[in-house]
């Protein structure tokens, strides 16, 4: 439920909450979001840095702009993770202004989200299992299933072949690459046909 915000989504149904009803403010959000994604790009520099370095010093102009850059990720980290420890993670209904106050869901919208959110947790779960041969913590690889759901990637479909590659960028660390790249190839040989075209689907790490 922390992860799946299907009840976000805009139905044609909804009811109103009460005012002293506490959700999460919207702008703690906003910054817990903002937080998660710059600490992925300082997990990213930091990589590059490294691969920089173990390729006998790599570029001495190319690195120094890596860790400015990673520098400046870093201050704007800090900058985020203060903004976001000064604003109340959760206030009540009432202190939001008309447009930013949520509705709930009719209960059979809600019976049919939930049934959603299930779904798309077993289907995490089982990529987490096949992650787990070549990660030891389910956590770690829980985590690093939720950052393949929305990482970039390119889809080349070919005709001819009756293919769609998917093409998943890489990942933030080399240990993280070769995990996801061993389970790119098990759903490669899985053989998934695309729902609407049927062309087979192949999965790698670019």
């Amino acid at each position: 439920m922390e992860h799946y915000d299907i009840d976000g989504l805009i139905e044609y149904g909804d009811e109103s909450l009460p005012g002293t009803h506490q959700v999460v403010n919207p702008r703690w959000r906003e910054l817990d979001k903002a937080v998660r994604q710059t600490r992925q790009s300082e997990r990213k520099l930091q990589a590059a840095i490294a691969r920089t370095a173990l390729n006998d010093g790599g570029e001495i102009q190319k690195n120094a702009e890596s860790v400015e850059a990673l520098q400046a990720v870093q201050e704007e980290l800090k900058r985020l993770c203060a903004a976001r420890k000064a604003s109340p993670r959760k206030v009540t209904i009432d202190s939001l202004p008309e447009a930013e106050r949520p509705t709930q869901l009719p209960p059979l919208n809600k019976m049919l989200c939930d049934t959603v959110k299930m779904v798309a947790y077993r289907a995490e779960t089982a990529m987490v299992a096949l992650l787990r041969r070549h990660l030891k913590k389910e956590d770690d690889a829980r985590a690093l299933i939720r950052e393949l759901f929305v990482s970039s990637a390119d889809i080349e479909p070919n005709a001819l072949a009756n293919t769609l590659t998917i093409k998943i960028h890489r990942m933030a660390s080399p240990a993280h690459d070769r995990a996801i790249a061993a389970l790119l190839e098990e759903l490669t040989l899985q053989d998934f046909p695309h729902p609407e075209t049927g062309a087979r689907m192949t999965f790698t790490l670019v």
